[in-house]
């Protein structure tokens, strides 16, 4: 009985929101790209060694900082955190309504369990934004993040299978990014009608790369989760700007570093696309 009146509450609210949930969601897309696009740019700085960001990449939180530094800083962070509370607000109107038509089977719910999770996220990000904006500071790194929670979980009963369950769950996600991007999955919600010739096949382009490149660093943040499992030590775990760096420390590490760079850029880029023409119902 709860979860229904938390589903109608969640409908009523849906309905009374609709005229602002659809453009906020689409301005979150933006601010997600704009993250995006800071991330790949330091890590194309750190790949050419240049200035004062060599050697040095940056997460999502590092991305809202940079921002806030930036002239009208707080401006465009609140404009950035207006745009991701409505992109989690529409994310969780997904999964509480199944507006996708993903079904009640395992799959379904799993898939709306996922949009939650997404939501949950962004709407942390927004939270760290505004602690910016009124100057409490952005919270923990997605570095310091990371290793807090894989402590706390490992040190649960069966605490190293978790580790290793949420590692082994986002090295999924990455394989999942990797096929999106190779069966071009993701034109399925794009307004492609809407769509000159060109524009179409440099969204599907820019789609391909940007998921690719996405695909690898989630792959590298959930293989350091499960060496944690395995070694039971939190410290092993990275966020996104330790799987950069990981990247960096390979054979040819600037020159793989660069490429997903550019990646991350271009996906950047494909966020502001979806903003445009993502097929959103609520």
């Amino acid at each position: 009985m709860s979860f229904q009146r938390g589903k109608e509450e969640v409908e009523r609210i849906s309905q009374s929101a609709r005229s602002w949930i659809v453009p906020l969601a689409r301005l979150g897309y933006v601010a997600k790209g704009v993250v995006y696009i800071i991330i790949g740019v330091f890590a194309a700085l750190a790949a050419l060694g240049v200035g004062s960001s060599s050697g040095q990449t940056t997460d999502s939180r590092g991305a809202l900082e940079e921002i806030l530094y930036r002239p009208y800083g707080q401006f465009l962070l609140c404009v950035i955190a207006a745009g991701l509370i409505g992109y989690a607000v529409w994310r969780i109107i997904q999964a509480v309504e199944d507006t996708e038509n993903e079904g009640s089977d395992a799959k379904g719910w799993a898939k709306r369990i996922g949009y939650v999770g997404i939501g949950l996220i962004h709407a942390s990000l927004a939270f760290s934004a505004v602690r910016l904006i009124i100057g409490s500071g952005g919270g923990s790194s997605g570095e310091e993040s990371s290793k807090e929670w894989t402590a706390s979980l490992l040190a649960l009963p069966f605490g190293r299978w978790l580790v290793a369950a949420v590692g082994l769950g986002v090295i999924a996600f990455a394989v999942s990014q990797f096929y999106k991007a190779y069966a071009t999955k993701f034109r399925e919600k794009l307004k492609t009608n809407e769509m000159s010739e060109q524009a179409e096949t440099l969204a599907t382009r820019s789609g391909q790369i940007g998921l690719s490149a996405r695909g690898v660093v989630f792959g590298i943040v959930g293989i350091f989760l499960v060496q944690a499992a395995l070694q039971s030590r939190a410290g092993e775990a990275r966020g996104l700007g330790g799987a950069l760096r990981a990247l960096e420390q390979q054979p040819f590490g600037s020159w793989i570093l660069g490429v997903v760079a550019i990646g991350l850029v271009i996906y950047g880029l494909y966020m502001f696309v979806v903003g445009r023409y993502r097929r959103m119902i609520v």
